[in-house]
């Protein structure tokens, strides 16, 4: 196994539907533009409340992808 170098970047998802979706919303959606990603950390999950009950979810993403060599 080599040494890697990692970079970090931040995104939110967010989903009508769950916490689970959001992430992985906001995974697929990145994955489209990023290379490389392999793992990732949440962070703040909040939502958005609509006549009492909850309308969306939200969830801050660090996404940590490597850094290709040269």
């Amino acid at each position: 196994m080599s040494d890697h170098v990692y970079g970090l970047s931040e995104i939110v998802g967010s989903s009508k539907t769950s916490v689970e979706d959001a992430i992985r919303t906001a995974i697929r959606q990145a994955a489209q533009t990023v290379r490389n990603i392999e793992w990732f950390e949440t962070g703040e999950i909040r939502g958005h409340v609509v006549d009492g009950d909850v309308a969306y979810f939200q969830v801050k993403l660090k996404l940590g992808f490597r850094i290709e060599d040269r």
